[in-house]
């Protein structure tokens, strides 16, 4: 009997993804509270994260369960360039680096990817359906926060190459059920999903020291400007 290891995905990880959407970050974002420098440093993140994926599952295409699940359309890394050179312009590789809980992401999916394939799924499982799922809403606040063009600074939201994003994901869902594992690896698949989510939490924090600096730089100027306004109105009533 086959493993219904897209349930067990979707099952298993409920907690952690409803408490990725909980960090501040992305409470933020949702919110609508998007700052630039914050958010094109979550680019930069996330690229190193891709291309390291993406690298290893394009070697593993062959591998009887990563095989399966790899569909270049669904690849994310010329986006994520594209993204890159919007926001730090065409020498955007010079200026980018990982940040520390990045580079622990990417060690670890090269880890996996050399020492046991299979749990690339969880990785895989954790990004690519995320993507699908609340990229366009994502897409959207970004838009509206950064005042962005249509297609400025949101590549990484728009998969070209799919044209059902939803009947895709069910195409998705049936080929991780029809991979070659058994209970004890797909449970094993789903513990490294959740960690994959805690990977990208730990991500998430590094950037909310940023976005609170940000958003404080704001309300100062905003109150400073609120004391200077004060002072004035109340200098003319006392020449008054």
């Amino acid at each position: 009997m086959a493993v219904q290891l897209a349930a067990m995905l979707k099952e298993g990880t409920k907690k952690s993804h409803t408490m990725a959407e909980n960090t501040g970050f992305v409470s933020c974002f949702l919110k609508g509270v998007v700052e630039k420098a914050s958010y094109r440093k979550l680019v930069a993140d996330l690229y190193f994260v891709y291309e390291a994926m993406e690298e290893e599952m394009a070697k593993l295409k062959n591998h009887p369960v990563v095989g399966p699940i790899y569909f270049e359309e669904l690849n994310r890394e010329s986006t994520l360039e594209q993204d890159l050179a919007y926001y730090f312009g065409s020498d955007w590789k010079s200026q980018i680096k990982p940040s520390e809980p990045a580079k622990a992401y990417v060690r670890r999916i090269h880890e996996v990817a050399t020492s046991q394939p299979e749990l690339l799924v969880g990785h895989a499982y954790t990004r690519y359906l995320g993507d699908l799922s609340g990229g366009q809403i994502l897409k959207n606040i970004a838009q509206k926060a950064m005042n962005l063009g249509d297609k400025d600074g949101v590549a990484f939201y728009n998969f070209e190459a799919i044209d059902d994003e939803k009947a895709f994901k069910v195409k998705y869902r049936a080929a991780m059920d029809n991979l070659p594992v058994d209970q004890a690896m797909a449970e094993r698949i789903v513990d490294e999903a959740n960690d994959a989510f805690g990977m990208n939490m730990h991500v998430f924090k590094e950037l909310e020291g940023n976005l609170v600096a940000a958003i404080g730089k704001v309300l100062f100027g905003f109150l400073t400007r609120r004391q200077r306004a004060g002072s004035t109105e109340e200098g003319a009533t006392a020449v008054i």
